[in-house]
């Protein structure tokens, strides 16, 4: 059997060649690989047979320019190797896939110049809708959304600022119910434990603050910020340097439960009794934390139903559909184990 031919700049095949090798019109081979009712089963099976044969893949920004209906969404989101946002993208995926749309995934690594940059670069392919996490971004980045006029959903976060839809939940209040819980614990002296420093782990913080300087007992020294990537080996050092502080500290609220699952192996090796001596707070209930020695206290975050919810609010905006609620707050959920 001969090559397909190969349009001759690109090299790929193209609806015309497939609609030649079918015997049909260009116009036929669309209708019929759209799945329009009204072509010819006879001539659909004969479309679909050629296409398959030559290899034939759609070009979706093609489609999208001679529809003005793009397929695909961009989701911009900060770390791939965080088990949370991985978490999200497969909520996300598995909304928007069933109604006919692909994700154009974007990683900003909490960076806000590569976020502009990755934005600028998604919009060059007119995507039907956005998706991004949280509201701290350049002014740059906030225009060329808002100079778009494409349907955007911010994810992890709520606003009530008019005209902006987001899903997520309170990070602050998140954070002040864990340090409520520890107090409740009989602890006074509780450390706040953090690293990779991004928007939301500085909300959680600022929620620690608060409760603490309401029970009159927040101190500066309590705070151990470290702007490294956040990791077990991470959150067992720290850990260690905590442990040795004076006066003692008698808790730790991580602001991440890998961090937290870091301190509690190294509090085995250093023979520091949890929670006897010290207790340990993580945040999300990442994968692990229940299997701990001792169980991790921590906030469960919804974060599959964040994404999930926030595809089916833009899938309603992108149809041009009502939204009942711009702003939805999924919560959040403290899981108290034995490490408190």
């Amino acid at each position: 059997m001969p090559p397909p031919p190969r349009h001759r700049a690109t090299g790929r095949v193209t609806l015309a060649d497939v609609a030649q090798a079918a015997g049909v019109s260009p116009i036929t081979v669309s209708r019929a690989l759209r799945g329009e009712r009204a072509v010819d089963p006879e001539l659909v099976a004969r479309v679909q047979a050629a296409a398959q044969r030559l290899g034939y893949v759609p070009d979706p920004a093609a489609r999208a320019l001679a529809s003005r209906h793009s397929t695909h969404v961009a989701l911009l989101i900060p770390m791939l190797s965080n088990a949370l946002f991985v978490d999200l993208l497969e909520a996300v995926q598995r909304t928007l896939r069933p109604a006919g749309y692909q994700t154009l995934i974007g990683v900003t690594h909490y960076d806000a110049a590569e976020e502009e940059q990755l934005l600028r670069e998604q919009l060059q392919h007119r995507p039907a809708g956005l998706l991004v996490t949280g509201f701290d971004r350049s002014d740059a980045t906030r225009a060329l959304i808002a100079g778009s006029g494409v349907p955007c959903v911010h994810l992890m976060e709520t606003s009530s600022a008019a005209g902006v839809y987001s899903v997520g939940f309170s990070q602050a209040d998140a954070g002040a119910a864990m340090t409520r819980h520890l107090l409740a614990r009989g602890r006074r002296r509780i450390a706040f434990a953090a690293a990779q420093l991004d928007p939301r782990t500085m909300q959680r913080l600022e929620g620690w603050r608060r409760v603490m300087r309401e029970a009159g007992l927040y101190a500066p020294t309590l705070e151990w910020l470290n702007p490294a990537p956040s990791s077990l080996a991470l959150g067992g050092t720290m850990l260690e340097q905590i442990a040795g502080q004076t006066p003692a500290v008698d808790a730790v609220f991580f602001c991440n439960d890998d961090l937290a699952q870091g301190a509690l192996l190294a509090a085995l090796r250093l023979g520091i009794r949890v929670p006897e001596r010290i207790a340990v707070a993580g945040f999300n209930d990442l994968t692990g934390s229940d299997q701990m020695l001792p169980p991790l206290t921590t906030v469960r975050t919804p974060r599959a139903e964040v994404g999930a919810a926030a595809a089916r609010m833009l899938l309603a905006l992108m149809r041009g559909e009502p939204v009942p609620a711009p702003v939805v707050d999924l919560g959040y959920e403290l899981v108290p184990r034995a490490s408190t």
